[in-house]
């Protein structure tokens, strides 16, 4: 950027000016840079391009980006050991789901280590590379992979000369409808670090073409967002898991079922499914919907079309099952499997009674 309304292209050295400019330069993996020997490691940016496919690997981190890549290179016959600062991986999910995909990984073979660190990488003598520990572990493997979260691309962009905004993490700052502080300059996608999903992305872009070119002004709504993890077995969810649920809500009940899909009792497999809904008791709603389990992704979609319109628990108990399938589960749990009454809530209620 060269001010409100130019950019200049770099490898022509061209201005070129605009009534309106839109950054969407997206993110890019944290390297890490201060962790001794990060430059031997790779980012899942390198992942597409390896020049052979190592025999071993360590992946750090707990997230998407981590837990997909550990389940592709053990599902391609890599050796994968996962190793994550935190408690349990995929630490903003529902506790049945990361519980259950964490077991899943293990009994396949993936080894998960929690609470520990990569306090730094050297190579060996025979090309490989060696990783120690906080905690005193060396891990010998032939690749290390850092999946530690990814950053706002907003580096060399010239945003200071425009007078653009950003936060402490080097993110634009946006309004409601992705405009920046600059009236002729707007954002969208991972640059604005508001939600880091593609699909969030090219919905703030259709917002943007709304709002700014069909005079219909739409801010994007980032509530009840459906994502799923594509590891196997897959997880996917929309709403609050139960935890964050039985904070903001007096009471709730949870509906939970976990089974053998048929595909997987006719074919001797072992794999599980666990399906989960969260209802408001107070209002009805269905404020969470969670699957662990093949096809999860899928199921996922239609079940965030449903939520976002405010279907209640008796809405899915007057929809007729689909037999035989796995998604016929959502619709015959009947019964609640537990309640949660937040004491809290309750003592705070009654206070403003008093």
């Amino acid at each position: 950027l060269v001010n409100a309304h130019s950019v200049r292209l770099v490898n022509t050295g061209k201005t070129v000016t605009a009534e309106k400019i839109v950054n969407a330069t997206g993110g890019a993996p944290n390297l890490h840079a201060a962790l001794p020997g990060h430059e031997l490691c790779i980012s899942s940016n390198d992942a597409f391009d390896l020049p052979a496919l190592p025999r071993s690997i360590l992946i750090a981190g707990g997230g998407y980006i981590a837990v997909e890549f550990a389940n592709i290179f053990h599902g391609l016959g890599v050796d994968v050991t996962l190793i994550y600062r935190g408690k349990e991986i995929l630490s903003r999910f529902d506790k049945d789901m990361r519980q259950g995909l964490h077991t899943a990984m293990v009994e396949k073979g993936i080894r998960i280590i929690l609470t520990d660190v990569i306090e730094n990488v050297e190579k060996t003598a025979a090309g490989g590379l060696l990783a120690k520990t906080k905690t005193g572990e060396t891990i010998a493997v032939d690749t290390v992979m850092l999946a530690l979260g990814r950053d706002p691309n907003t580096k060399g962009l010239g945003l200071e000369a425009a007078g653009v905004d950003t936060n402490q993490r080097g993110a634009i700052v946006v309004d409601e409808y992705s405009r920046t502080n600059v009236p002729s300059i707007f954002a969208l996608g991972d640059v604005t670090d508001r939600v880091q999903l593609t699909p969030v992305a090219i919905h703030e872009a259709m917002c943007f073409i709304e709002t700014e070119y069909k005079n219909n002004p739409t801010a994007p709504d980032h509530e009840l967002i459906s994502t799923a993890v594509f590891s196997q077995p897959e997880i996917a969810t929309v709403g609050l898991s139960e935890e964050d649920a039985a904070k903001r809500y007096s009471e709730l009940e949870v509906y939970r079922a976990e089974f053998r899909p048929m595909k997987a009792t006719l074919s001797g497999r072992m794999e599980k499914m666990i399906m989960k809904l969260i209802v408001d008791v107070a209002s009805r709603k269905v404020v969470g919907a969670h699957i662990l389990g093949h096809d999860a992704g899928e199921m996922i979609q239609l079940l965030g079309i449903s939520l976002k319109a405010g279907v209640t628990k008796e809405d899915f108990d007057r929809t007729m099952a689909v037999h035989p399938s796995a998604a016929e589960e959502l619709v015959t749990m009947y019964k609640p499997s537990y309640r949660i009454k937040n004491k809290q809530q309750d003592q705070e209620q009654s206070t403003r009674l008093i």
